[in-house]
């Protein structure tokens, strides 16, 4: 029940971080235009990596840690300090490298140091103590409450092309605003800091050990944008930055249950349950097919009308990407749900670790190639290229801990019932007139044909979602 409750809070607050890039997107794509959206999205790309340096992997381990001594309140308080500590350190010297290559910046240097907001928030984000304690109420309501007033913001004050550092200050500077709002709540969770040095400095290894996975991940997650960027232009990355960016918002609500398993799947790691583990999995990764493969069709099925609805018709290149990006949202949904569920609670990082390497890698060695012939669709392929290689590295390392067959066990009946909605909406789609109306009729019949054919074919995890429902009026 604490799951459902959690992923029902993190599902939510995925669902606020969708509602509002979706309608301020299309604001922004039109104020700003294909330059301005390629500015923020290719220093943001850069201002990523030193973020991604100065909190190094405690973001996962600090969740993971405070996971494993939820139930001894002296300790959780000691690894807690120990590890915030550590955090503002290694963020304050990523900083500091900021700062020395903002020096020997000739082009949008002012844009780099508004999107330094980011690097500072760092030091104030204290979320994985929460979702540690498996408690993400405090966390989707004090961030929810920050993106609304971001959602004012950026009515009230982006305006024309010459307000791109207004933007990127208000993403910023919520962003901040977003990570200081749960300290008030720090004294309910742990007691006064204790602090020890030679604490500190235990959890520097393992943090570096999850760090490389994270650098890993996204050097084919930011990559893409600052190659882009570097080689054709920020227009180009722009584009791949909204293709990217409308995937991402779909995923966001199929990934929502990483963030709340992990948790506890490092808490029934800690008590040897693996077959609880492996009945979990089963579970989460069959719930992520249900979403995720009617999402990756449907989103491939609509492109056409969506996004000069969307985005303008300056963005019209951005349908041909989605497309192509599609399957991304099915193959981060399984990895999502084997490496954050499972690998990770059972300290399997370094299975996590090869495999989002091996996709940096491929993202790395293709994408200059790709790039230089195919443009803006080189850097989406390479992309999926790399997905496909993360999720069937990790499928390959669990193989002999979990059973294929209960994995895939009702992934024919969504394929099937997905191919039967993907086929009619993308005919209506190609023949219908682009319009509001008709975008609304062709995810409505979608949404009808999949769920109608899953009726049919009676999958188990919906069949144990009506028991659910059931036993719950009772």
């Amino acid at each position: 029940m604490n799951v459902v409750r959690n992923y029902m809070y993190n599902a939510g607050y995925q669902l606020l971080t969708l509602i509002v890039p979706f309608i301020t997107v299309p604001y922004i794509a039109r104020v700003l235009g294909p330059t301005g959206v390629g500015i923020n999205s290719y220093t943001n790309s850069i201002i990523t990596y030193f973020l991604l340096l100065g909190t190094l992997g405690i973001t996962v381990y600090g969740n993971r840690e405070i996971a494993y001594h939820r139930d001894d309140f002296e300790q959780r308080t000691r690894t807690f300090w120990e590890i915030e500590l550590l955090q503002v350190i290694t963020v304050v010297v990523a900083y500091g490298l900021f700062l020395i290559f903002v020096v020997f910046q000739t082009q949008y240097k002012s844009y780099f140091l508004l999107q330094s907001l980011w690097i500072i928030a760092g030091i104030f984000d204290i979320s994985w103590l929460f979702m540690g304690m498996e408690d993400f109420k405090k966390t989707v309501l004090r961030n929810s409450l920050v993106k609304v007033g971001s959602l004012i913001a950026i009515f009230t004050l982006v305006k024309t092309q010459a307000d791109v550092g207004i933007y990127i200050m208000i993403l910023g500077a919520a962003q901040v605003l977003g990570n200081l709002t749960l300290w008030p709540y720090l004294h309910t969770v742990v007691g006064k800091p204790q602090i020890n040095f030679a604490g500190v400095w235990r959890h520097l290894r393992p943090t570096i050990v999850l760090f490389i996975p994270q650098i890993a991940t996204q050097v084919y997650l930011q990559l893409n944008r600052t190659m882009l960027g570097q080689f054709d232009s920020v227009t180009a990355a722009g584009y791949y930055d909204y293709a990217d960016k409308l995937v991402k918002m779909i995923l966001a609500v199929i990934t929502a249950t990483g963030t709340v398993m992990l948790p506890h799947m490092s808490h029934l790691a800690a008590q040897g349950s693996q077959r609880q583990l492996n009945r979990l999995l089963y579970k989460s990764f069959s719930f992520s097919s249900l979403l995720a493969l009617p999402l990756m069709f449907g989103l491939a099925a609509v492109a056409g009308t969506l996004v000069p609805l969307y985005y303008g018709p300056k963005f019209s290149i951005v349908g041909q990407l989605i497309v192509i990006e599609a399957p991304v949202a099915l193959l981060i949904g399984w990895s999502n749900v084997i490496g954050l569920q499972y690998l990770m609670p059972l300290k399997r990082v370094r299975d996590y670790t090869a495999s989002v390497t091996y996709g940096a890698l491929a993202n790395i060695v293709i994408n200059v190639p790709l790039i230089m012939t195919l443009g803006v669709k080189g850097a989406t392929i390479s992309t999926v290229i790399s997905e496909v290689i993360v999720t069937a590295y990790q499928l390959f390392v669990i193989r002999d801990r979990v059973s294929y067959r209960d994995l895939f066990a009702d992934g024919w009946k969504f394929l099937v019932a997905a191919v039967a909605m993907f086929v009619p909406v993308l005919a209506l789609n190609l023949t219908m007139r682009v319009s509001v109306m008709s975008l609304v009729l062709q995810v409505m019949l979608g949404i009808g044909i999949y769920f109608g054919a899953l009726a049919l074919l009676r999958p188990d995890i919906l069949q144990d979602g009506i028991y659910f429902l059931k036993n719950r009026r009772r």
